[in-house]
């Protein structure tokens, strides 16, 4: 038993489902910091009534605004004029009544909350800078403030906005910087499935290259003697267009047997080709095949469970977005049986059979194929899973 590991596969809603997580990390540590500690002033009595009331409505308004902001930030959005003024306003008034009445406390958490947001829609160097400038402004706004007040202790009034700034900021940038970093690998991933795909028809294609071209440059000379000797030799005339039928017909069946796959086909090959094919497409595989038992079979049988890997590997790639893939092999009372499994079977299950009985490719042609030499062909979706099994006789 052997595994291959590449990176993890997020491309699909496993990526989608990051994301989410990272929104509901940011806009969550915005609503639930602002929530208590706001929410614990708007409650006190002793603040008058109206101040409360404008000091909710404004920080409920500013995490409703960080929070679309937030995911139009993740989605690699322009982030909404709309939206941003929104949360500007709702933060100067979240910030100003508390600053205005002297409750040092909690003013700065507002302002530090969106600064944080807006920043994440600026270059690296550039969100820094800002969150440099604002860890200086606020305390100085803060300082300023008690100092116009009157306040004995103004070190409560520097301290905090300056503490804000340093949990909010870095935070949300590191946390920005992971779900970047996972969108990077999703789409070296995808790259890398697209070269496999791409280097294996370019194998197709010097295999052919390799059959046609030399047949068809004899072909091409043999006929030209051909013509040559049609009348000075009419005997040699017509032996040179007997080798050339003979290398036409040559050319369509080893053309052919390519096409079908028999030509370098067996089942241990395309095993192991296609494992190293899913491990650079970011899928996890797993490979359970005893190795003699694939010796074992014929060469017809052991070709046509090859071409199986080969189609359920290539459905997987266009088809699918799997995380995982297993290719067990496992002796039958008259044969033997191919398990092909994947987790991809949302798409999977679309692309199976799209082609037609007709067109030599695809599940449906080999299940035909299978039938003729009394093998089987099935495949079936359960939950997550999307299933092929191979049966032949040996």
């Amino acid at each position: 038993m052997s595994t291959a590991r590449a990176v993890v596969d997020d491309g699909g809603s496993g990526l989608a489902s990051f994301r989410r997580n990272i929104w509901w990390g940011l806009a969550g540590t915005v609503a639930c910091v602002l929530g208590f500690a706001v929410g614990d002033w708007v409650l006190d009595p002793d603040v008058p009534a109206g101040l409360r009331a404008l000091t909710g409505l404004s920080t409920a308004a500013t995490i409703v605004a960080c929070g679309v902001l937030l995911s139009q930030r993740i989605r690699d959005r322009a982030p909404s004029a709309g939206w941003v003024v929104t949360a500007c306003g709702a933060t100067l008034v979240a910030a100003g009544v508390p600053l205005a009445v002297g409750n040092f406390g909690i003013w700065a958490i507002p302002p530090a909350a969106t600064i944080a947001v807006l920043v994440m829609f600026l270059p690296a160097r550039r969100a820094w800078q800002v969150l440099g400038a604002a860890l200086v402004v606020l305390p100085v706004v803060g300082v300023t403030t008690a100092l116009l007040r009157g306040e004995p202790d103004v070190g409560h009034a520097a301290w905090m906005p300056a503490l804000m700034v340093l949990a909010f900021g870095p935070a949300m940038l590191g946390m920005l910087r992971g779900w970047q970093v996972a969108a990077r690998l999703d789409d070296a991933r995808r790259l890398a499935g697209q070269l496999a795909v791409a280097d294996e028809r370019l194998r197709f294609a010097a295999d052919l290259h390799d059959i046609q071209g030399h047949h068809l440059q004899v072909i091409a000379l043999k006929s030209e003697l051909a013509a040559r000797l049609a009348q000075a030799d009419p005997a040699r005339a017509t032996e040179q267009m007997r080798e050339v039928q003979q290398l036409a017909g040559d050319a369509l069946r080893e053309t052919r047997a390519l096409v079908q796959g028999y030509r370098r086909t067996t089942l241990d090959a395309e095993i192991a080709n296609a494992s190293k094919v899913l491990a650079a497409a970011g899928v996890e595989v797993r490979s359970d095949v005893d190795i003699d038992l694939a010796a074992s079979l014929p060469p017809a049988p052991r070709g046509l469970l090859g071409l199986v890997v080969r189609e359920a590997t290539t459905n997987l790639l266009r088809h699918s977005r799997a995380t995982r893939a297993a290719f067990v092999l496992v002796p039958e009372s008259t044969g033997v049986r191919l398990v092909i499994d994947n987790d991809g079977v949302r798409r999977a299950g679309q692309g199976a059979g799209t082609a037609g009985p007709g067109d030599g490719t695809g599940l449906v042609s080999l299940a035909e194929r299978l039938d003729a030499v009394g093998g089987r062909l099935s495949w079936t979706s359960d939950d997550d899973r999307f299933v092929v099994t191979a049966t032949v006789t040996a």
